[in-house]
């Protein structure tokens, strides 16, 4: 009963916290809600970025790989950091002087209407059957394992993974249709607080049970048991090679913290370009602490489990409920269902957003009012939810981890998407139908790669396995490993293509007019003074990392 009392005080503390955070924004205006008023300080960016990130998708996910492989999977914390910093020197301050709401509009100034009109579809896509199903699913078997539901309401555990999809997602929704992006912020602020200081505790109360109630000894021998398990750089076999570091990997970085609507919403409500940059550096430096909450515990549990677990992304959800006393379940319960509410309504307000900013006003109702837009956008985002609920349920009949999952799958629209980007910053004469085929090229050649081409080739290793005795696991790692490039290499070769393919074009078909890009002045871009120097501390300490545990 104290769970469960726990549980809902701390998330309706939440709530009523953001309801009176929020109550005297204006939010029938387009900044208003869609970028919190354009108020957002350092400390509020940094707690919404991250909670938005680091959701049950990444705590479940990352876990359940670091389960399977060790340290080597910290690369998508750790490499983030470095990300987040190209991020606030380079991308934010020119997003900041262009007054932009959304990244397509962005490409609209750059390339035209069209290309925006692409952009934000590919968006709005892998939002609804990529992201958010994730996020629902993800969250709902953290709710289920955590608490028994399908024991508690004598159910099957396909029926407590419905029910908890669409409780998860109801809730969810209405966080991010009714409140604005304000609300999600302040909420995302709370959630992120306390889902440090939960997610610290597993790992500390899992080291103390390995060393008989001595963390200190727990952790001598988890490295002496298991030291191939702390190795950060991948072998060729392995989910990351070492070799990704240099082609692909540091791509979906840029491309999620840089470029991802949802992620660099947060930071273009930013009051100024100052508290901008504070927040991303912050986010940064806390980043680089994150594989104590989403890889250690799943090498802890691989020491207390072994192989008894068949699914590696159940792993944590049994890790907490055998380390955790009885009293502090119910509230990191409650920042665990904070946090699934924040990466889904974090999604779901950016796609509201996006559809609003970008389809609805320009392609529905020209003369729209910004109350009209808001409105029309909240009952798209009420669309959007239900396909998201419904998909979600679905995901578990996927063999692969979930984070695996969700990087590869976001291939397809966000290497093309970044592609464009980086070249409508770095060059003023590259035309907009070179964006278009960057764009078209990379989303159809990629899905072949990986969709039509990648499962062909599994498909008849596994037959000859099975004609050959060798079991089926075998088969998938050497197909995965050997006779097929590593999914974050495809992406790297489709980026360089897309970007020769994009400058010739512009080379003998160029624009007329150069691009120079406006300042609306919205905003104060002053940068900050110890913005490059905090940077390169971020990276050296990164670099240093890795060195260490090599």
């Amino acid at each position: 009963m104290i769970q469960i009392i726990s549980f809902l005080a701390f998330t309706a503390t939440v709530a009523i916290i953001a309801y009176l955070a929020t109550k005297d924004t204006d939010e029938s205006s387009k900044d208003g809600y869609f970028l919190g008023g354009r108020s957002l300080t350092a400390v509020v960016i940094a707690g919404s970025l991250l909670l938005t990130n680091l959701s049950t998708e990444q705590i479940i996910g990352l876990n359940g790989a670091a389960f399977k492989e060790g340290l080597l999977v910290m690369t998508w914390e750790t490499l983030a950091a470095i990300a987040i910093v190209i991020t606030a020197l380079f991308l934010l301050p020119r997003y900041l002087k262009g007054g932009i709401t959304t990244v397509p509009q962005f490409l609209e100034k750059r390339y035209d209407s069209h290309t925006k009109r692409i952009t934000s579809i590919l968006f709005l896509a892998g939002y609804v059957i990529i992201f958010l199903p994730i996020v629902l699913y993800s969250g709902a078997l953290a709710i289920n394992g955590m608490f028994g539901i399908p024991e508690l309401l004598g159910v099957s555990k396909e029926t407590a993974l419905w029910m908890t999809v669409w409780g998860i997602g109801i809730i969810g929704s209405i966080y991010a249709i009714f409140g604005g992006l304000k609300a999600v912020a302040v909420s995302d602020l709370i959630n992120a607080i306390g889902l440090l200081i939960g997610g610290l505790l597993i790992p500390y109360f899992g080291l103390k049970l390995i060393g008989n109630g001595n963390m200190a000894e727990g952790i001598s021998t988890l490295m002496t048991t298991h030291p191939e398990r702390f190795n950060s750089i991948g072998s060729a076999e392995s989910s990351i090679p070492f070799s990704t570091f240099f082609t692909g990997m540091m791509l979906v970085q840029v491309f999620y913290w840089g470029t991802n609507q949802a992620i660099i919403q947060r930071a273009l409500g930013a009051k100024n370009l100052v508290e901008g940059q504070k927040g991303l550096m912050l986010a940064a430096f806390i980043k680089i602490l994150g594989p104590i909450i989403v890889v250690l515990p799943g090498i802890i549990a691989f020491h207390l489990f072994g192989n008894s677990v068949a699914n590696a992304d159940e792993a944590y959800p049994m890790l907490v409920n055998k380390v955790l006393p009885g009293y502090l379940v119910g509230f990191f319960a409650a920042v665990l269902f904070g946090a699934i509410l924040s990466s889904f309504n974090s999604g779901l307000n950016s796609s509201v957003t996006l559809f609003g900013v970008d389809l609805y006003r320009p392609y529905f109702k020209p003369d729209a009012t910004d109350e009209e837009m808001v409105k029309a956008g909240k009952k798209f985002g009420i669309i959007l939810a239900i396909f998201a609920m419904l998909i979600a349920p679905m995901i578990a009949k996927f063999p692969q981890g979930l984070f695996g999952i969700l990087q590869e799958a976001n291939g397809a629209y966000s290497i093309p998407i970044l592609t464009i980007i980086v070249v409508g910053y770095l060059t003023k004469r590259v035309p907009a139908i070179a964006a278009k085929i960057g764009l078209l090229s990379g989303v159809i050649l990629y899905s072949i790669s990986q969709f039509i081409i990648k499962p062909n080739l599994v498909s008849k290793a596994l037959a000859a396995a099975k004609a050959n005795g060798i079991t089926e696991q075998d088969a998938l790692d050497k197909i995965s490993s050997q006779a097929y490039p590593h999914f974050l290499h495809v992406m790297f070769a489709l980026f360089i293509m897309n970007v020769i393919i994009m400058l010739l074009i512009g080379k003998f078909s160029p624009r007329e007019v150069p691009f120079e890009q406006e300042h609306t002045k919205e905003v104060d871009i002053t940068p900050w003074s110890l913005a490059k120097p905090v940077g390169i501390v971020i990276s050296v300490i990164v670099i240093g990392i890795y060195f260490y545990f090599s």
